[in-house]
């Protein structure tokens, strides 16, 4: 192929692999599209085999750790800790629409930062539907948090996001270390969400549709709390030893797959269905396509774009950059572009740009793949995904919270160092 075309094609290619992955015709997984494009562009030569073989090995380790959080997030489900959450948040709020929205904040933000944003958008949602219903509370503004959330409370952890890991891998910190240094930022964009929040669903948090509706209230599974905390324990105490934190995920999976499968309420196909091959397999073939496209331009453009240094002037231009680019062509794409032109500048670069990747989502419903497993969700609760709506807010809070993160960032990197 000339030069030009080996230049374009990639770029169609990934451009075609994220619309197919929007519209999912026929209900066709999403790595229906991109295992043929990452063939192709194999084939084409707009990458090496050895370059591509090499980034589904460096993003290898990332998916399994993927997997198993998938895994433990739907073994906590299949155990009732969301429907047990929702219902405590609903019985706290007393019919109070602010006081719920508050009590959906806190709970999205810590299922988000635990058990990964897939888990706030796919298994969260559908509780938060029944929790507002049982308030008697309007579902729009609490619905609504579950998506932000999943994507701005999800900057704490290593574990809480696919984009986390591989900035995680990057960055060289440790998992203390790394939270450490989130900590502020996420806080930070949080607080920024639900002050936005407060004043743009203010009509809707103004009254109740009617009394709260008295319910049983389900058990608290106190042995699955303490497996997600002592997993969480595992991540840290596997770090400082120089040990991959997925062997701490893997532990808390076996511990309560163990007891599911004694118990029935789970099998090895629930199990292996809900890592989510097929995605996985997407991920890794998106990885190869996104590959093509970095080696064949890109790459030279981004770099004229991005700063040096960790200034704070770098630093928020980072984040900006990046968040253009996850709306531009999906934040795992444009995580996977930026991180090896920024790793070599420190971690303070790389979380900028993870900064940028996680909030920017919240502007575009293209930004995030976990954005669109929200709107299907909204879809089989008959609640429509208002287009002008969702803008709007995200015109509200992500420059915002791009801003007020990114500022935290750069103090606690000031702070702390890295």
């Amino acid at each position: 192929m000339s030069t030009v075309t080996t230049g374009i094609v990639p770029v169609i290619l990934l451009l075609g692999v994220l619309a197919f992955a929007v519209a999912r015709p026929r209900g066709l997984p999403e790595a229906a599209a991109a295992i043929p494009a990452a063939v192709l562009v194999v084939v084409l030569g707009a990458v090496s085999l050895s370059d591509a073989w090499e980034q589904v090995r460096t993003l290898l380790p990332v998916v399994g750790f993927l997997a198993l959080i998938l895994m433990l997030a739907q073994l906590c489900a299949d155990d009732g800790l969301f429907s047990a959450a929702g219902s405590e948040v609903a019985r706290l709020c007393g019919g109070d629409p602010h006081r719920l929205l508050g009590g959906v904040f806190v709970v999205a933000s810590a299922v988000t930062a635990a058990l990964s944003l897939d888990a706030t958008v796919v298994l969260l949602t559908p509780v938060v539907f029944a929790t507002a219903a049982r308030a008697g509370a309007r579902a729009g503004p609490h619905v609504y948090a579950t998506a932000h959330l999943a994507n701005s409370a999800s900057l704490l952890l290593p574990v809480s996001n696919l984009t986390n890991l591989l900035a995680f891998s990057a960055s060289g910190l440790s998992f203390t270390r790394f939270a450490a240094l989130m900590a502020l930022p996420w806080l930070a964009a949080i607080a920024v969400e639900y002050a936005v929040f407060r004043g743009f669903f203010r009509r809707d948090l103004a009254r109740s549709t009617r009394s709260p509706e008295p319910e049983d209230r389900p058990r608290v599974p106190a042995f699955t709390l303490v497996v997600v905390g002592l997993t969480l324990a595992g991540f840290a105490v596997a770090s400082l030893a120089g040990l991959e934190p997925a062997w701490a995920a893997l532990a808390g999976v076996l511990v309560l797959a163990c007891r599911g499968l004694r118990r029935g309420t789970t099998t090895p196909r629930k199990l292996v269905g809900s890592a989510s091959p097929l995605f996985c397999l997407f991920v890794l073939a998106l990885g190869v396509v996104v590959q093509a496209v970095v080696e064949n331009g890109l790459e030279t453009g981004l770099g004229r774009l991005l700063p040096e240094g960790d200034s704070l002037g770098a630093l928020l231009a980072v984040a900006a950059v990046a968040a253009l680019l996850a709306n531009i062509i999906n934040n795992l794409p444009a995580v996977l572009a930026l991180l090896p032109l920024l790793a070599p500048g420190g971690a303070g670069p790389v979380l900028a740009a993870l900064i940028g990747v996680n909030l920017g989502p919240n502007l575009t419903y293209a930004g995030s793949l976990a954005t669109l497993l929200w709107r299907r969700v909204l879809h089989q609760h008959g609640e429509a995904a208002r287009l002008g709506a969702f803008t709007r807010l995200g015109l509200a809070t992500v420059p915002a919270a791009l801003v007020a993160s990114t500022v935290a960032l750069w103090g606690m990197l000031r702070l702390l160092g890295t």
